[in-house]
C-alpha cells in the first residue's frame, strides 16, 4: 500500500481530509446506514405493518449494522496509527461515548441470530443518530457547550431541584385536608411540582383551595423564570464557543497570509481581532471604481482580478484596497472575483488602528501599495 492510499484509507471518514471528493462516497454510505438504521427502527413499530414490510425492514437494519461494524472495525484499525504518540489509544477510542456508540449502533445485527430479541435491540438503531456527530459540527458544538458549562448548568439544577421539593411539600400541606386522596404524600405531590413548574398542567393533580391556587400561580410564573436560567447559560455558552472557533479559524488564516510573517502570536491574534470574514460569489464585483475607499481585502481562497491594463490577478495570500485607505482616495480599480472568493476585510477604522499599532507593518504595506501605483 502507497503512502498516498493509507493516508486516504486513515482519513475515509473524516471530513476535514484533504481529498474530501474522493472521500464523500463514504460519508455519504456512512449517512445513508444512519438513514436505514434509524428509519427501519421506527417503521418496525407500526403495529399494523405487512410481515413482507417488517422483513424489509430487517433486511435494512442488518445492512446498516455490518457497514456500522465495518466502521467499528476500521476505528479500532486506524486508531494507534492516527496518532502514534498516544499511549492506549485503542483503548481510549473503545472506552469514549462515541466508541460505545459505535459499538451499540453494530450490536442489532445480533437479531438475524436471536430473532426473538430483536425488539429489544431497537435502541441501537436509534443511537446511531450519535454517530452524525463527527459529520456535522452542530452536534459536536452542543458536546462542548454542555462541557464547558457543566458547573453553571448544575448550579441552575440543584436551585430548580431545591425549589421543587420546596413547594412541592408546600402544596402537599396545603391541599392535603381538601384533597386526601390526590396529595396523598410530599413524593406524590412532587409530579405536581414539576408538571406545574415545566407549565405544562396535565390537570391529573390541581389545587382546588384558595392558597393552595394562589401559590399554585406563584409556582407557575418561578417555574418560567427558572426554566430561563439554563437557557441563557447555554445561549452565552453557544455565542461563546462560536465566537472563539471563528477567532482561532481567523487567526490561522491571519498567520497564513505573508504580509504578516514574522510577527508573534499575540500580534497575530491583535490583527485577527480585526478583521471580519467575507465571502464573494464567482463572477461578483468586489469593488468599483470611483467607490469611496472603506475597507482593504486580503484573500484567502480564491483569485480576483484587477480591472487594469493590463489585467492583474491576485490570489490566496495577497491583499488589495489599501493604496485608497493610504492616500484616502477613491477606488482606482474594480476588482471581481474569478471564482468564489473568501476574504478577510479590514474597514477604514481599524486599518487605521493597525496602522498607527504596528509602524513596520504600515512601512510594508507603502511599500507594495507604491510598487503597485508606478505599475
Amino acid at each position: 500500500m502507497t503512502a498516498a492510499s493509507r493516508s486516504r484509507l486513515l482519513h475515509l471518514l473524516d471530513i476535514d481530509a484533504r481529498d474530501g471528493q474522493v472521500n464523500w462516497p463514504a460519508r455519504a454510505g456512512l449517512v445513508l446506514a444512519i438513514l436505514l438504521s434509524v428509519g427501519s427502527a421506527s417503521i418496525i413499530t407500526l403495529p399494523d405493518l405487512p410481515d413482507f414490510e417488517r422483513f424489509d425492514c430487517r433486511i435494512a437494519a442488518a445492512v446498516a449494522g455490518l457497514m456500522f461494524l465495518a466502521e467499528y472495525l476500521w476505528r479500532i484499525w486506524r486508531a494507534p496509527l492516527l496518532d502514534p504518540d498516544l499511549p492506549h489509544a485503542r483503548r481510549r477510542y473503545l472506552l469514549s461515548f462515541i466508541g460505545i456508540v459505535d459499538l451499540l449502533a453494530a450490536v442489532p445485527l445480533l437479531g438475524l441470530v436471536f430473532p426473538e430479541a430483536a425488539d429489544d435491540l431497537l435502541i441501537g438503531q436509534l443511537l446511531a443518530l450519535f454517530k452524525l456527530s463527527r459529520l456535522t459540527p452542530a452536534l459536536s458544538l452542543v458536546a462542548t457547550v454542555l462541557r464547558s458549562e457543566w458547573r453553571a448548568l448544575a448550579a441552575a439544577l440543584l436551585v430548580m431541584l431545591v425549589l421543587l421539593v420546596i413547594a412541592s411539600g408546600i402544596m402537599y400541606l396545603l391541599e392535603r385536608a381538601a384533597q386526601p386522596t390526590v396529595f396523598t404524600s410530599i413524593p406524590r405531590a412532587l409530579w405536581w411540582g414539576i408538571v406545574t413548574m415545566a407549565t405544562v398542567g396535565y390537570g391529573d393533580m390541581t389545587p382546588v383551595t384558595p392558597l393552595g391556587r394562589l401559590f399554585g400561580g406563584m409556582v407557575m410564573l418561578l417555574g418560567i423564570a427558572m426554566f430561563a436560567v439554563p437557557a441563557g447559560i447555554l445561549a452565552t455558552g453557544f455565542a461563546t464557543e462560536i465566537r472563539r472557533r471563528d477567532f482561532v479559524v481567523t487567526w490561522n488564516a491571519v498567520a497564513r497570509v505573508p504580509l504578516f510573517t514574522g510577527l508573534d502570536a499575540t500580534r497575530i491574534a491583535a490583527i485577527a481581532r480585526l478583521l471580519k470574514p467575507q465571502i464573494v460569489p464567482e463572477r461578483q464585483a468586489i469593488v468599483r471604481r470611483g467607490e469611496p475607499a472603506d475597507a482593504m481585502f486580503f484573500i484567502m481562497d480564491g483569485e480576483v482580478e484587477v480591472d487594469v491594463e493590463p489585467p492583474v490577478r491576485l490570489g490566496k495570500g495577497q491583499f488589495f484596497g489599501e493604496v485608497g485607505l493610504l492616500h484616502d482616495t477613491t477606488r482606482n480599480a474594480t476588482v471581481a472575483a474569478l471564482h468564489e472568493c473568501r476574504l478577510l476585510v479590514l474597514d477604514r477604522a481599524e486599518f487605521q488602528r493597525l496602522m498607527s499599532q504596528h509602524p513596520d507593518l504600515k512601512a510594508r504595506i507603502e511599500a507594495i501599495a507604491a510598487e503597485r501605483v508606478k505599475r
